[in-house]
């Protein structure tokens, strides 16, 4: 799965979950689901800045991706 495609099914996600219109079975499925996709978007995430480091480290530069203090 790509990120992108991650992305729009968590967006989907949150608006049936934000219009309140499901039923609380479908509500716990749709989290589910959400935790899913939240998942992979972050391994996808790490996965991207893992080769953006590796690249910039052969190259000699630095980098900080902490955007914790940013």
């Amino acid at each position: 799965m790509k990120f992108e495609e991650a992305m729009k099914g968590l967006e989907e996600i949150v608006k049936k979950l934000e219009s309140g219109e499901t039923t609380l079975d479908e509500s716990m499925e749709l989290f589910e689901k959400g935790v899913s996709l939240s998942r992979v978007c972050q391994k996808l995430l790490s996965e991207a800045q893992f080769k953006v480091t590796k690249l910039i480290s052969e190259s000699e530069t630095e980098v900080d991706f902490n955007t914790e203090n940013a």
